[in-house]
């Protein structure tokens, strides 16, 4: 809750042309409701997506000041799902996201699910049991299609507290305990297929650390994405990190 729609239009403006310039990686811009449409217009003609920060389970309802995924459609390609502050703030307990993500692949859009433990779940060796219980909650027993399904492994005490993850760790965490659900659910392709982010106090300065880990497929940025030179030099580093095709065929996950 930043960036209102008069000072979205010459933000995106003064990132689209180095954004659309980057060929080999995907870009998602998410504003704030009032943006959306204004954004998406924007973007049109570009080769970058819009998503939306989150929306409502019920397709349509008595339910003032809520958005459903299905009034996104034409306008979005990806909502978020599952972020901590919706969790910590709004009540959206794992129940919910899963319903959320429900809504989201209903009508046919690409969910970006967040997990990720907090600070008393970290210090006492929780993560993997945290973590994991996410992951399961939200995708057990769904119809998905795990090229178009997004997740996002953000530690809460890492969200806007410039201690960023080490990237070992969220390499681990990611390759181990998120891809491994996946497979467990849903089969080691679709854990391979499925692309995770890492989300956290991810800068301009760190974000090549974290995109040299095999499992990290990309950023979920935050503050880093307010001003158009940090979030353009995250997605340089992101585009500077995509394997060629020999080097691509050689990786190899342990999930």
């Amino acid at each position: 809750m930043h960036v209102p729609p008069a000072a979205a239009v010459p933000l995106v403006r003064s990132m689209r042309d180095a954004l659309n310039r980057l060929r080999r990686i995907e870009t998602v811009l998410c504003p704030a409701f009032p943006a959306l449409v204004t954004v998406a217009d924007l973007l049109r003609p570009s080769g970058i997506a819009v998503g939306a920060q989150d929306c409502h389970w019920e397709e349509k309802g008595a339910h003032t000041g809520e958005v459903s995924a299905g009034m996104l459609v034409g306008t979005c390609r990806y909502v978020i799902v599952g972020h901590s502050e919706r969790r910590a703030a709004y009540g959206d307990s794992e129940q919910r996201v899963r319903q959320k993500l429900q809504a989201i692949l209903r009508a046919n859009l690409a969910p970006i699910l967040c997990v990720g433990e907090d600070l008393t779940h970290f210090e006492t060796g929780m993560t993997t049991e945290m973590v994991a219980r996410q992951v399961a909650t939200a995708i057990e027993g769904l119809r998905f299609d795990p090229d178009r399904l997004v997740i996002a492994y953000e530690p809460v005490w890492a969200i806007g507290s410039g201690k960023a993850c080490d990237p070992g760790t969220a390499g681990a965490v990611i390759g181990r305990v998120i891809r491994g659900v996946v497979a467990e659910i849903a089969g080691d392709d679709a854990a391979l297929r499925v692309r995770v982010l890492y989300g956290g106090s991810v800068t301009d300065r760190n974000a090549a650390e974290y995109f040299a880990q095999p499992d990290v497929d990309g950023a979920l940025v935050g503050g880093a994405a307010l001003k158009a030179a940090s979030f353009v030099g995250i997605a340089r580093a992101a585009e500077a990190s995509v394997p060629g095709p020999a080097a691509a065929a050689t990786l190899r996950r342990e999930f």
